[in-house]
């Protein structure tokens, strides 16, 4: 259900974003508040658990086609403007996403969580989009975009960066420190960690711009 629901987004937005605003909303909106109650249940699960020690495990292939539709929910959200709750739920309960990531579960749901969030903060539906800062002059994406921002600075002020593998070998994104008999050049993963620092710096510049008080800035 995940993945066909997922697909038939995709190919809506690729084959005529506009003209399948009407469709893309016949489709999301009974699901609405189903999706956003989905997302809260199935990210708030133990993922510590032994059903996600295994990145083959049926559970972990579950999550991966469940971020695949978060995926196409971020391409309908940006590409097109719905009054839907569901299509805002990845920025506004992102902390759900960041408790996952800094959690024991398997490397590549990490990787696929933090590559999602790139494309949040550089509001792309895809790798081959360009940067849509366009659409930060709708007012309902700037809020989204600013309690993302907030999430994500709230947690690197404390010592989420530290908590964070870069690889599923030995690399800590705050520590130069190997596990022994690992090599430690060349051991993280650059992707993640040029996505990471993205993450970061676009929220912070987010915050920037959009903060009231000088006080506020520093």
């Amino acid at each position: 259900c995940l993945w066909t629901l997922a697909a038939v987004l995709k190919e809506t937005l690729k084959d005529a974003p506009v003209p399948g605003a009407g469709f893309v909303k016949k489709l999301l909106g009974p699901l609405d508040a189903v999706l956003e109650g989905f997302y809260s249940a199935i990210l708030l699960h133990h993922f510590d658990s032994h059903h996600y020690t295994s990145p083959y495990s049926e559970a972990t292939n579950n999550l991966i086609s469940f971020i695949d539709l978060l995926e196409a929910l971020l391409a309908s959200r940006i590409e097109l403007e719905l009054p839907l709750r569901c299509q805002r739920i990845l920025f506004l309960k992102v902390s759900y996403i960041l408790n996952i990531i800094s959690s024991s579960i398997p490397y590549v749901i990490k990787k696929k969580f933090i590559l999602l969030l790139k494309k949040c903060v550089l509001y792309k539906s895809r790798e081959d989009a360009k940067s849509g800062s366009l659409f930060l002059q709708t007012p309902s994406l700037c809020e989204d975009m600013l309690a993302l921002s907030n999430a994500v600075l709230q947690v690197v002020n404390l010592t989420w960066l530290n908590q964070l593998t870069l690889s599923g070998k030995s690399s800590y994104f705050g520590s130069s420190e190997a596990t022994p008999g690992h090599d430690s050049q060349g051991g993280s993963d650059q992707t993640v960690l040029r996505a990471l620092s993205l993450v970061v710096l676009k929220a912070l510049e987010f915050k920037i711009h959009n903060s009231a008080t000088e006080a506020e800035i520093k």
